[in-house]
């Protein structure tokens, strides 16, 4: 199976495109060293977001690592952040700018092509549809795209980020006024940074399905990993540290879904 996926009774979808660590065997073969380490993974968000079946969410979480293929970027490959460094949909070099292939070994456009029809497409295929299901149920679904970072990445922002970064395409992929519940929800605690829209404003996943219109709204949050594990090999989850933020996480969710029943 290309991902790991529980139906949920309630208007609510939590991704998680990141999260997988499996690299197919005839990719990582020609993977440098480094590569194995998987050092860029979104690391533990299951265990994180474990409280999310408790409340009846939907959960969808990517089995393959993004160094085989990006979920969170679109088909095509274009730069979701015009004029900024960022990797692409199968990267050739880590966050750290390794590089991730021995000399000569990195995928060409074929290759490329070949990995969407078989590891990207599956996971996109599964997940608009669950869409589709909880919108025939309820009318409307908040789609969750869960990711997470290092709180240091001097290749892509400079100094720390804030503890929660959310991203709503600039309040296009989403409602204001659910935009404005989230606010109010981080707003109600002093001990998490959070910012909306600022050096992530949400991925493919975010931009693409999320249609206020239709009646899905999309929300991504990219948190800093320290909040809930080590940054550092071997990246282990730490329950001690995670307790104290999933509750601000069941609160953020459970705002989103009483917003999207009411």
């Amino acid at each position: 199976m290309d991902y790991t996926f529980k139906a949920g009774s309630v208007p609510l979808l939590l991704s998680m495109p990141h999260a997988g660590t499996d690299i197919p065997d005839e990719i990582a073969a020609r993977m440098a060293p480094c590569a194995l380490a998987r050092a860029d993974t979104d690391w533990h968000l299951p265990a994180l977001y474990a409280f999310a079946e408790e409340m009846g969410a939907s959960t969808l979480a990517a089995r393959w690592s993004r160094y085989a293929i990006d979920l969170n970027r679109p088909p095509e490959d274009t730069n979701l952040y015009p004029g900024q460094d960022t990797t692409g949909l199968c990267p050739v070099d880590t966050f750290g700018r390794e590089r991730l292939y021995r000399e000569g070994m990195e995928p060409d456009a074929d290759e490329v092509a070949r990995r969407l029809q078989r590891y990207w497409r599956p996971y996109h295929a599964q997940l608009g549809a669950e869409l589709e299901r909880l919108l025939a149920l309820h009318g409307r679904v908040v789609l969750w795209d869960a990711h997470s970072i290092a709180s240091r990445v001097p290749r892509f922002f400079e100094g720390r980020l804030p503890d929660l970064n959310f991203g709503t395409a600039d309040g296009r992929s989403c409602s204001l006024q659910l935009e404005g519940a989230m606010i109010q929800a981080a707003n109600a605690q002093d001990r998490f940074s959070f910012v909306f829209n600022g050096r992530f404003k949400g991925g493919h996943i975010t931009r693409f399905y999320g249609d206020p219109a239709r009646g899905v709204h999309a929300i991504q949050l990219e948190m800093c990993q320290c909040l809930y594990m080590d940054e550092t090999p071997p990246f282990a989850w730490r329950p001690d540290v995670a307790a104290e933020v999933q509750p601000l996480l069941r609160r953020l969710l459970g705002t989103a879904l009483e917003w999207v029943r009411a």
